[in-house]
């Protein structure tokens, strides 16, 4: 098994490398970057100040493009240019934003315990609702339980979750207000006391967490209730209850952990997830965490945080699938690495 995970993270450079290199190659290639972005902002800016009337005519000389484009690579060939950038990375350096004029990483970092709080705590109740509800519906299964949760669970998944998240803010913050209007805290956050600083952000993160659990939540729960359902009407099932186990014991001693292997299998995709979260969200709630700054950095053009953005989603992701084979092994005592 070492010898396996030696290998998948061995694999992890040239795939991080192929990820990274098509996303940069994009960047560079697309019209109106961030050089573009600057000369439109000081063109904007001049017209305002001094009723600039020639508006075609670029506010900065040919010389201070070209310090810009040196300043950020953008005078270099595409692969010398990715080369650098690579050699930054490894050095833990994500460059600096050409938005906010920050250090990328600085960007990232302040915007981070915010989305581990949403990302773990979505992960950590999705498990603990939909293992419990998948093993209730499998238990119960065709029984009216079961068919009032299917509805429930069926409108979940055919709702995307920012759609959830539109409702919900439309009706229990705008229409309601029962919920505030987004935010992670308050504005009188700094005035309270510990436990009021605690209940005001999961006052704030209700609605969020809701719409962040649609999606996967029954996604999960079918996966949980059909693979338990299988494993009921196995043999093994019937041999243990005929050799006195009463009913509960089997399921929780023999089902239960065979069941948890297609759960397993899904645990890398939620690793990433906890992360990134969903940038839809994000701006529905107003959630300053590095979702939204993703989005943001796409639509402004900041590259730098596009790449740093990438390379942190892009690393979560690939040690997440390695975590889903180790969580199938642990679970399925058949699955052998050699």
């Amino acid at each position: 098994m070492t010898q396996y995970i030696i290998r998948r993270i061995l694999l992890i450079i040239p795939t991080f490398i192929g990820i990274t290199i098509m996303v940069f190659m994009v960047t560079r290639f697309v019209p109106g970057g961030p050089i573009e972005r600057m000369i439109a902002e000081a063109q904007q800016m001049s017209v305002s100040q001094s009723n600039y009337s020639r508006v075609n005519e670029s506010p900065l000389s040919a010389d201070q493009i070209n310090e810009l484009k040196k300043y950020y690579g953008f005078d270099k060939p595409v692969l010398v240019s990715y080369i650098n950038w690579l050699g930054k990375v490894i050095s833990f350096d994500l460059g600096v934003s050409t938005r906010y004029y920050e250090p990328v990483w600085d960007i990232i970092k302040s915007k981070l315990h915010i989305s581990l709080f949403y990302g773990l705590l979505a992960m950590v109740l999705t498990y603990a609702v939909c293992i419990p509800l998948g093993i209730l519906k499998a238990i119960r299964h065709k029984t009216s339980v079961d068919n009032l949760t299917s509805v429930i669970v069926f409108i979940g998944y055919a709702i995307p979750n920012y759609v959830v998240a539109i409702i919900l803010f439309f009706v229990f913050s705008s229409w309601l207000g029962i919920f505030p209007l987004g935010g992670f805290t308050g504005e009188n956050f700094h005035e309270l006391s510990f436990f009021g600083k605690v209940i005001d952000i999961l006052y704030h993160s209700v609605l969020p967490l809701v719409s962040y659990m649609a999606g996967s939540f029954a996604v999960m729960t079918f996966m949980m209730k059909n693979s338990l359902l299988d494993y009921l009407a196995s043999d093994f099932m019937r041999t243990a209850i005929a050799k006195g186990q009463s009913f509960r014991r089997a399921v929780l001693k023999h089902a239960f952990k065979n069941s948890l292997i297609p759960l397993a299998t899904h645990f890398g995709h939620n690793i990433s997830f906890i992360l990134m979260g969903s940038y839809l969200i994000e701006k529905i709630f107003n959630i300053d965490g590095i979702g939204l700054l993703g989005l943001e950095s796409v639509i402004e053009r900041d590259y730098p945080v596009v790449m740093g953005t990438l390379v942190i989603s892009s690393l979560l992701f690939l040690i997440g699938n390695i975590l889903s084979d180790i969580c199938v092994a642990l679970v399925d005592p058949r699955v052998k690495f050699e």
